[in-house]
């Protein structure tokens, strides 16, 4: 399975906010749902108070549960590439924020796929986290829950529709997006206009915020 290779960047870095590595500590102990996670808790968050880019995803897979390193499978390779930012970079907390719909892995449907993220997760720690992020310039919303929660009835009918109208979300500094899984290949290769269109807006976006260009 693709992710990162070599030597892991460090899970919990030490920020300029004590106030929010004292709350980072409370929700990497969470409990909440222990009884649902087939695989225990292993709640995964990353972030520093000088975060420019939030990334709200859905909840981590195996390979993340494993490592304790969100986006480290072949969905944050290709996370990675569409917002053209290097590994180094990725991970740099004080650069990019990284607070997923649920924390945990949340186990899989006896059909296949992941179930979907534990429903305590957001309403529990969300807003007690944004609240340690000032600075926060682009939140990319990927995935259907995380564009529930943060667009409400200002999303369209369909995740595809929401992602196209990708426009209108932006002058709040919102960004929806599909999942990079290699399940939506097919979507991106059927709507041509996601990286015609979106991701150039995407990266200059990310470029300008990280002033990298």
């Amino acid at each position: 399975m693709a992710g990162v290779t070599g030597e892991l960047p460090e899970i919990d870095p030490p920020g300029d906010d004590p106030a929010l590595d004292d709350l980072l500590v409370n929700v990497r102990a969470c409990r909440i749902c222990e009884g649902a996670l087939p695989l225990g808790p292993r709640p995964v968050v990353r972030m520093a108070a000088g975060a420019k880019i939030l990334v709200i995803g859905q909840a981590p897979g195996t390979r993340v549960h494993e490592t304790g390193l969100p986006w480290n499978d072949a969905s944050g390779d290709r996370l990675r590439d569409w917002l053209q930012m290097t590994v180094e970079d990725f991970y740099d907390p004080a650069k990019l924020a990284i607070m997923p719909m649920g924390f945990c892995y949340p186990g899989r449907f006896e059909r296949g796929g992941d179930l979907p993220p534990r429903p305590e997760c957001a309403p529990t720690w969300h807003d007690e986290l944004l609240r340690h992020l000032p600075d926060i310039g682009l939140t990319l919303l990927i995935g259907q829950y995380a564009q529930e929660r943060y667009l409400g009835p200002r999303r369209a009918k369909s995740m595809t529709e929401t992602v196209h109208r990708f426009d209108e979300y932006l002058p709040d500094g919102l960004l929806p997006m599909p999942h990079p899984s290699w399940r939506n290949t097919g979507w991106i290769k059927k709507n041509l206009w996601f990286e015609a269109d979106l991701l150039p807006v995407l990266r200059d976006r990310v470029h300008r915020l990280l002033g990298t260009n």
